[in-house]
């Protein structure tokens, strides 16, 4: 018919019928196709089913953070001047006229006065910064908690633990650039951590400085590591963190219809799409307005960074507050030997900063090797069913706010009138007790919300009625849970240990065993060994007790 188009059966693309001119739409479509293969890919990707959850919006806050201070980094590049020289300053902030300082400190002054809105975009830049951080972290510990980091998703959660380690580094460089009087200080501490390095400690430090501290390399030096050398990486990796997200099936909670081979939710085009869309721009109005009402990093308020002065209650981001506080509150030991002092206070927690957040990293791996498990897994784990690795994130979690008060001491002394010495010491005792108290704590809270599952799916959901039996009796009347509700409590399985076996075989001749195998079979039995979890009830369980022929 004229007029008609007709299918391509092999693409399953409308194609002008014969005599009709394509349009010029078609045609840039028809050429970018024929070369980059884009009509096979937006098929197989953008009708992508993605689960609707909240917490799922976490990740999208640190992507959307990120985005955000790339644009903001870029506008506050045209106009800072990355320079250790000295000048004397004389422009709109009156208090700090005629005072010395350096012109990476004065161009952060005339950002913030001068140029127009550059206060907002340097406070917007700060605030999505520790936004990013933070939502990293919130992040990385919602797939810690539910188990979404098993197969296949070992390397993702790498890069997310890279991301986050650079992200720190990124912070670091970044809040050391405007020169003034607090990030001075905290250059300062960083490079007494260097300093105690044995052996190449001073070389490291004069290299980094160039000379004596505290040179005038050093801002030079940071700029374009903050600028472009670690974005650089970290883009990198993002972009490889979302395509792996869309090659592998989307984690979801556990649910009706849910299972390793089928996802529940919404095609990515056109719902999650324009959902992502609305919550990008939330993202950027709240930090906007934080940017506007919330005042954060004043530097005119701290001065030029001078080596003879210390800001009185100098504080890093929260985000390094954990490695200030191993070290603020680490006794003061040393070793002189041959000439050379070994600086023990500060370089033991300075190691113990990225070796605690490598294990972090690595406990993917770990949990891997200890369950021998090498199946895939898509649906995410209720934090209460796995009360090992659940205490063990409190108690990394309990182990950082005990750590972020030894970095605040002077001013948790401060305000709350104490003794810094008697805070210093209740942060010694607490980093071996808390954490040990919060992992036993959080099982135990585990073990009791597994217990109320199971009374829950044998008995049914309280309904606060209570009914009199004839003999006298007062019983609460209970409402069977749906077959969704059933199957969300019970769908989590309980795989036994590792065991080793027996170490005698039928012929009497003794196995050899290997020390990782008994250490793996100890691991084991202490992480989802019986004692681990309460055993869900069994389907002749719930007949009996559903079947109206039980006396309880």
């Amino acid at each position: 018919m004229d007029g008609a188009r007709s299918v391509n059966g092999g693409a399953g693309r409308a194609v002008p019928a014969r005599g009709e001119a394509p349009g010029k739409g078609e045609k840039v479509a028809d050429w970018a196709d024929g070369r980059l293969g884009l009509y096979a890919l937006a098929k197989a990707n953008m009708r992508k089913v993605f689960p609707d959850h909240w917490s799922f919006m976490l990740g999208e806050v640190c992507l959307y953070s990120f985005l955000i201070l790339i644009l903001t980094g870029i506008y506050l590049t045209l106009f800072f001047e990355p320079s250790g020289v000295e000048v004397v300053y004389n422009g709109t902030y009156e208090p700090l006229n005629g005072v010395i300082m350096t012109r990476a400190y004065e161009s952060t002054l005339d950002i913030s006065f001068d140029v127009r809105g550059g206060l907002l975009i340097r406070q917007i830049h700060h605030w999505a910064a520790l936004v990013f951080v933070t939502g990293m972290l919130v992040h990385m510990m919602r797939v810690f908690f539910t188990g979404a980091f098993r197969k296949p998703r070992e390397l993702n959660w790498m890069f997310g633990w890279t991301l986050l380690f650079l992200g720190i580094l990124t912070g670091l460089t970044g809040y050391s650039l405007p020169d003034d009087l607090l990030s001075g200080t905290g250059v300062r501490f960083a490079q007494g951590a260097i300093l105690s390095v044995p052996i190449v400690g001073t070389y490291l430090s004069f290299f980094l400085f160039g000379g004596e501290f505290p040179g005038h390399d050093i801002i030079p030096r940071f700029f374009p590591i903050h600028v472009l050398l670690l974005p650089g990486i970290m883009l990198g990796l993002v972009v490889v963190h979302l395509i792996l997200i869309f090659y592998h099936k989307h984690t979801q909670y556990p649910g009706p219809g849910r299972n390793e081979k089928s996802v529940v939710g919404m095609p990515f085009l056109p719902v999650y799409m324009a959902k992502a869309g609305g919550f990008f721009f939330l993202v950027f109005g709240v930090l906007t307005i934080m940017g506007g009402i919330a005042s954060v990093n004043p530097v005119w308020a701290f001065g030029p960074y001078r080596p003879d002065l210390v800001t009185t209650g100098a504080q890093p981001d929260w985000y390094l507050g954990f490695s200030e506080g191993l070290i603020r509150v680490m006794p003061g030991w040393e070793i002189n030997a041959w000439g050379h002092t070994l600086q023990l206070g500060v370089f033991i927690p300075f190691s113990l900063f990225p070796l605690i957040l490598l294990a972090l990293g690595l406990y993917p791996f770990i949990e891997a090797w200890v369950t021998g498990d090498r199946r895939e897994h898509h649906i995410l784990d209720r934090p209460r069913n796995v009360p090992v690795r659940t205490g063990l994130g409190v108690a990394w979690l309990s182990l950082y706010v005990v750590l972020l008060i030894g970095g605040g001491n002077d001013i948790v002394a401060t305000h709350l009138h104490l003794s810094i010495n008697a805070i210093t010491w209740f942060v010694r005792v607490s980093v071996f007790v808390v954490p040990v108290l919060a992992y036993v704590v959080t099982q135990r809270v585990c073990l009791g919300l597994q217990r109320r599952d199971r009374d829950k799916v044998l008995h049914g959901r309280e309904t606060g009625t209570v009914k009199r039996l004839p003999h006298g009796e007062y019983v609460e009347v209970h409402e069977p849970l749906s077959q969704g509700q059933l199957f969300t409590l019970t769908q989590h399985e309980q795989e036994p240990a590792y065991e080793i076996g027996p170490l005698v075989d039928a012929g009497g001749v003794r196995r050899q065993v290997k020390v990782s195998q008994r250490v793996r079979a100890r691991v084991s039995r202490a992480m989802f060994g019986p004692e681990t979890r309460i055993e869900k009830p069994t389907v002749e369980e719930y007949r009996e007790i559903t079947s109206g022929d039980h006396h309880h």
